[in-house]
């Protein structure tokens, strides 16, 4: 998308803040006074500008419309790292994004970069991006899912899942790791791998 000028950005930063918030838009007077401008003016010119670079939409005719475009962030978001060791913190917000727009990417698809070598017989290695999709019925996982998984709460691995009765064993694709068991309910599955993206620099 087109880059924002300074003006531009500073009002788009405010809308996505206040509908947000509010789960409407505001008033051509609300944003003159966040903006600290004294003539609807410059407002309406800086949203024509907004909405002509696709980042804002609203109804012709209608107040109080403006929506903000879905386009605005493409690509899947990346929301820190996993660990393919030991654990690490759980991830929590994205952190980036990485553009996946001229293939299909499944809807609630979140990216993961991958420390440590645990899984490097599955051919994923350090640095690598994993691409996860949120598990919908995690009893219904089939044993030897790729899987990322939260240990107690206190931190996330990648992983194949295997479960037999109540214990869970998270299994390394390498050797010299050893496999992580526990109870089933200490164990949070937050993601099914779907797809390994590695750059090339």
């Amino acid at each position: 998308m087109e880059p924002l000028t300074e003006a531009q950005q500073q009002l788009y930063d405010w809308l996505v803040d206040y509908v947000r918030t509010y789960q409407h838009s505001p008033s051509i007077r609300q944003m003159m006074q966040a903006m600290e401008l004294k003539s609807p003016a410059p407002v309406q010119s800086r949203l024509e500008h907004l909405r002509a670079k696709g980042y804002i939409e609203w109804t012709e005719g209608r107040a109080r419309t403006i929506r903000i475009s879905q386009n605005t962030k493409p690509g899947v978001p990346i929301l820190g790292a996993i660990a393919a060791g030991g654990l690490i913190e759980p991830f929590t917000d994205a952190v980036e994004q990485i553009d996946f727009m001229h293939q299909f990417v499944p809807p609630k698809t979140f990216a993961l970069r991958v420390v440590g070598d645990s899984m490097i017989d599955e051919h994923i290695t350090e640095g690598d991006l994993v691409l996860m999709r949120p598990v919908l019925e995690p009893d219904q996982l089939k044993n030897g899912t790729i899987v990322a998984a939260m240990v107690n709460g206190h931190g996330t691995t990648l992983k194949h899942f295997y479960r037999k009765g109540s214990r869970v064993t998270l299994k390394p694709a390498n050797a010299k790791y050893k496999p992580i068991e526990v109870e089933a309910m200490q164990v949070e599955v937050q993601g099914v791998l779907i797809g390994v993206w590695r750059g090339y620099n």
